[in-house]
């Protein structure tokens, strides 16, 4: 109806900021930061199987969703700058 206003509910509002909020203040390579990237680009095969988060073959799983696996310029895995060039292009998506 003409001159109605629609009300989105003040608690939907602050579960949506608060969302966005929490995935923007972790620290690379913290354990909350690792189920952030984890859910992001799920390493798993949607049956609870897949790499520990965070070890090797869980950054190799990352690298590969991102399309960047194999590449001589990035940084080592095991290396806060990996995990800084994880953060930012998991953020870009």
């Amino acid at each position: 109806m003409p001159g109605m206003r629609h009300q989105i509910p003040i608690f939907l509002v602050l579960a949506l900021l608060s969302a966005c909020a929490g995935s923007t203040d972790l620290k690379p390579c913290s354990p909350e930061w690792f189920q952030f990237v984890d859910k992001a680009l799920v390493s798993g095969d949607g049956q609870g199987h897949g790499p520990d988060l965070g070890s090797e073959e869980w950054r190799s799983v990352i690298e590969f969703k991102l399309g960047i696996r194999g590449q001589a310029d990035l940084p080592s895995r095991d290396s806060e700058d990996w995990c800084q060039l994880i953060d930012r292009l998991v953020k870009e998506r």
